[in-house]
């Protein structure tokens, strides 16, 4: 019953898939999930920058998300207040940071 299409993504029977199929369960998965209504789009929104605040590599991010650019970060990835926040802990844990105890001076050996 198999079809070779040659498409990646196929129906169990090699057949390409209906372009309605993700939209489809998408809001079959939400409507389970009790989830109020979310466009399917949005979801690599909500993915992107989750691997922002998962502190992933741009590199990896650009895999994950299947982006050739760098600049798709700045469409997807969206810099929200933790983000802001644990930067502003790191910036003020250098500036702040308490002097380093004096080295205790060594008796003069033998």
């Amino acid at each position: 019953m198999w079809a070779d299409t040659g498409y990646v993504f196929t129906t169990p029977t090699g057949q390409p898939l209906n372009p309605r199929t993700d939209y489809t369960n998408w809001k079959v998965l939400l409507d389970r999930a009790g989830v109020a209504e979310r466009r399917l789009h949005d979801a690599r929104h909500t993915a992107a920058t989750f691997l922002l605040l998962l502190g992933v590599t741009e590199r990896t991010v650009m895999s994950v998300m299947g982006w050739s650019s760098t600049a798709m970060a700045v469409r997807y990835q969206h810099v929200v207040a933790a983000v802001r926040r644990d930067v502003a802990v790191q910036v003020g844990g250098l500036l702040w940071r308490p002097p380093a105890s004096p080295t205790p001076e060594r008796e003069p050996g033998p």
